[in-house]
């Protein structure tokens, strides 16, 4: 992320040069030029001429001032280099595809319409970013010298709300999808969006799984074929579907097929078993004076006591992990030790460590199935049994519920490392996103009770505050295709209770009779389907009806948009499906335990080490800056890591590419020196 103003006007000019080119090349081929095609293509070389020149001016001043918002000299990331980037890859693309027009326009094979839309697609890319600098640059000009976060003034998240609302946003999920991500992971993505896309037009239908599943299958070949339909079907299922959708999609990756997937390319473990924990009160040394103890309580908001659910996972079987007591917990899930058969278990002994994680999925979804994948990794390279913890999920349980049953979790841990093949001389806490976020108020649940806090967090792109307020990097919210601000919206709002709808459950197959309904239905839906599809194929109509809602986002009736926003002249393409957005004003939101970023700095000091780990892309990438800027500021341990050209979410994509591999091992490595942290220090000493 380390670009320097000569490199940037190496770009732009670049980007000048192949522009020119690309139109004298058209210009002199007179064949084309009888094509209407060509004539679009020209006008938008020409556009982009006229962007590039304007976004060239407002990089230059975010990277003369952009390194007073870093965490520290040796770690150059926050949001406006964020933002920078973006663009940059994005004008790298259009040069790269402008050169191909020029070299190849004359040629029989050169095909005007694909090549036009492809430059279209760019150029209103580009365009947008164009319109998110702006954005930026009054974030620059308003907040107080290396603070991210407008916290101050209310009127620019109010600003970032409207905008992500009426903005276009379908440009970045058709041709565009994933540009500013590692080549190796756009195929991933694009499968994701047409998935999520297929899902999303059937999702209201009244179908079963089964049946939506053979529909989203069915119905998902014209988002292949047609990426502006598939870009406009996005914008529209993220800005106004409900979290039981949300909920649904991400909880595919707790399916047998999935996971059964997943788990021919993870490490084999030899224990893997679900455990149920009962709601009773615990006793647990408090950690001033071992001798004195403190009783602490099961989780009880919302409807009182109960339990907690809890994965046990280890490379190898350790004592207490086959013991009675142990296995008397066990809940049914396929084996309660994961040994094939015929296998001798291959016995290790007690473990110093223990690592106990918390899932991410913005506490409304997953659980540690869909994060086992790694974590099998993690506990062979780590050599130590992990304990992932199954927290209850808003909005049926908003916040603290999660953090209660956590809370609880680590204490019972440490009461019963025994039974979990550990001594827990030292334990670390390890979490992504929501889950850093509970590994950083578990910590601080931890020392305000008196109890043992954990010798370390490794927090992965953690969620630390939990507001609409705007940042450069949550400017990213407005082109990503992972976490989308309405999605990050319906999260926050489930999460502190704002979201109390009562979700439905999905029905089930019970009987025959219904069997026999659901699939007369499913058939009847299935020649509907694909008779719209194969219509689609041969009438393209359907096409230019997206490419015509994308054309005209310049007028859209009521939208509340000062002329003022942005520089004479200009004015960002708009959306014709407008999201519905309301800033809650609620004081949960702001509640330490639910915002770490905004808690005292009497809760922080006295937290253990803390391991940030976040992506230079990730719209929550400013969490992280910030705070591991506000721990350093009161002398608390952090440190920082960020990595390159990657998305929010990369521990769960950690099989994918060699880039979410190494993120991963990033991860193993802030781990490690939290249990190694006393070794390390004593061989200081004998030096």
């Amino acid at each position: 992320m380390t670009y320097s103003r000569m490199d940037h006007s190496v770009v732009f000019t670049t980007l000048e040069v192949v522009c020119v080119e690309a139109i004298s090349a058209l210009s002199g081929n007179v064949g084309l030029m009888q094509n209407e095609a060509t004539a679009q293509l020209l006008a938008t070389l020409r556009r982009i001429y006229e962007h590039g020149r304007a976004v060239e001016a407002l990089v230059s001043g975010f990277s003369a001032v952009y390194h007073h918002y870093d965490f520290d000299a040796e770690t150059p990331a926050n949001g406006y280099r964020s933002l920078v980037k973006v663009v940059r890859s994005c004008i790298l693309h259009i040069i790269q595809k402008a050169r191909y027009i020029s070299s190849n326009c004359g040629g029989i094979f050169f095909r005007v319409e694909h090549n036009t839309g492809e430059m279209e697609a760019y150029c209103t890319a580009l365009c947008q970013l164009r319109a998110l600098l702006y954005l930026a640059q009054r974030l620059l000009n308003n907040n107080k010298h290396g603070q991210l976060y407008s916290w101050e003034d209310e009127s620019l998240s109010q600003k970032f709300v409207r905008e992500y609302a009426t903005m276009h946003k379908a440009c970045f999920y058709g041709r565009c999808l994933g540009f500013q991500f590692s080549p190796a992971l756009r195929p991933f993505l694009q499968t994701i969006v047409i998935s999520m896309v297929s899902l999303g037009e059937n999702f209201e239908k009244q179908q079963t799984k089964i049946g939506r599943a053979a529909l989203s299958f069915l119905t998902s070949g014209k988002y292949v074929m047609d990426p502006e339909l598939r870009g406009v079907q996005f914008e529209r299922i993220t800005q106004n579907l409900d979290m039981q959708f949300w909920k649904t999609f991400w909880n595919i990756t707790e399916t047998e097929l999935l996971t059964g997937l997943a788990s021919i390319a993870s490490n084999t473990v030899q224990v893997n078993m679900t455990l149920t924990v009962p709601g009773k009160p615990l006793s647990v040394p408090l950690a001033s004076d071992p001798n004195l103890s403190v009783s602490v309580s099961p989780p009880i908001a919302h409807w009182g006591p109960g339990p907690v659910h809890v994965r046990l996972i280890s490379y190898c079987l350790r004592p207490g992990q086959d013991n009675a007591e142990l296995l008397a917990l066990s809940r049914s899930e396929g084996p309660q030790l994961s040994l094939p058969a015929g296998f001798r278990p291959q016995r290790g002994i007690l473990s110093p460590w223990l690592l106990i994680h918390f899932h991410g999925g913005g506490f409304v979804a997953q659980t540690s199935k869909s994060h086992e994948s790694y974590l099998k990794s993690w506990s062979k390279d780590l050599n130590v049994p992990i304990l992932s913890v199954d927290y209850s999920l808003a909005p049926e349980a908003p916040f603290p519920r999660a953090l209660e049953e956590c809370f609880y979790a680590y204490c019972w841990a440490l009461k019963n490392c025994h039974l979990l093949g550990s001594t827990a001389e030292r334990v670390c806490l390890a979490g992504d996103s929501a889950g850093g976020n509970l590994c950083i108020t578990v910590s601080m649940k931890a020392m305000s009770h008196g109890v043992r806090v954990p010798d370390g967090i490794m927090a992965a792109y953690p969620a630390t505050l939990l507001t609409m307020d705007a940042s450069p990097s949550r400017l990213l919210t407005l082109i990503d295709p992972v976490l989308p601000l309405s999605v990050l919206n319906k999260c926050i709002n489930a999460y502190t209770g704002l979201d109390t709808g009562s979700l439905q459950p999905m029905q089930q197959l019970d009987t025959l009779a219904a069997l026999g309904r659901d699939t007369a239905h499913l058939l009847e839906n299935i020649r509907q389907e694909a008779s719209n599809w194969l219509q689609s194929l041969f009438d393209p109509t359907s096409s230019e009806a997206a490419r015509s809602s994308t054309s005209s986002r310049n007028a859209v009736p009521g939208r509340q948009q000062s002329a003022s926003e942005f520089p004479e002249g200009f004015e960002p393409l708009r959306s014709g499906c407008p999201a519905e957005i309301q800033i809650p004003c609620t004081p949960i939101m702001r509640n330490p335990f639910v915002s770490p970023l905004l808690a005292p700095d009497s809760l922080l000091k006295g937290l253990p080490p803390v391991h940030l780990v976040a992506s230079g892309l990730d719209a929550l990438l400013d969490d992280s800056v910030m705070f591991a800027k506000k721990l350093r500021s009161i002398n608390q341990p952090v440190t920082l890591t960020v990595v390159d050209d990657l998305p929010h979410g990369f521990l769960s994509l950690v099989q994918l590419c060699k880039e979410t591999k190494d993120a991963s091992d990033i991860c193993v490595g802030q781990i490690k020196k939290v249990f190694e942290q006393d070794l390390s220090a004593n061989n200081s000493i004998d030096e």
